[in-house]
């Protein structure tokens, strides 16, 4: 059972997620949280303070999600990696649906506030390094060229179908064919 700080949090997200960073209020996540109006303010006193603290909060939602797929799965080959990309891709746009989107309100919201900036870069450091370490073991040769190409590729598939979703929504193959592109198959030297 969570504390009340991460109940005012995660409705917090879903104010985000559902609305926008506009709508985020403390009145609004009090509403959301079903909570007394002036909740929110006794934990958050200033709405930087709220945004924040939801930065904080969302990053470890969001990493508990990519640990649980880490968990399900551990891809040695790019075809492997590109099906666990896959499932993210239907689970960002699914079951974790709110939640991308409010990471993407976030993003945006960081163009505006560098501290917001700084807080995300640092958050995402533990998901980038073992995305780094999938990468290896999936066989690319170089992981930090790589996994940039595959991942603003990914944010920007999503980005689209939380946008404008498609019934038929099936990132398979411009996944598969991304991935198998990109990593490349390591080789035996050639003598020179």
């Amino acid at each position: 059972m969570g504390t009340r700080r991460d109940e005012l949090l995660d409705a917090a997200i879903t104010v985000l997620g559902e609305r926008g960073i506009r709508a985020l209020t403390h009145r609004a996540v009090d509403a959301a949280a079903g909570l007394p109006v002036g909740s929110t303010s006794n934990h958050f006193r200033t709405r930087d303070a709220l945004l924040d603290a939801v930065v904080e909060r969302f990053a470890a939602r969001e990493r508990a999600a990519w640990e649980d797929l880490a968990r399900r799965t551990y891809p040695t080959t790019p075809h492997e990696l590109a099906r666990v990309l896959v499932l993210a891709a239907r689970e960002a746009t699914g079951a974790h649906r709110t939640l991308t989107l409010a990471r993407y309100a976030i993003l945006v919201e960081s163009g505006i506030h560098p501290s917001l900036r700084a807080q995300l870069s640092a958050t995402g450091a533990e998901v980038n390094a073992w995305f780094l370490q999938w990468l290896r073991v999936a066989g690319s040769t170089d992981p930090e060229r790589d996994a940039p190409i595959i991942m603003n590729h990914f944010t920007g598939l999503v980005l689209h179908e939380l946008a404008i979703p498609d019934p038929a929504f099936d990132p398979t193959d411009q996944i598969t064919a991304l991935v198998t592109t990109v990593i490349r198959p390591r080789s035996a030297e050639v003598p020179s």
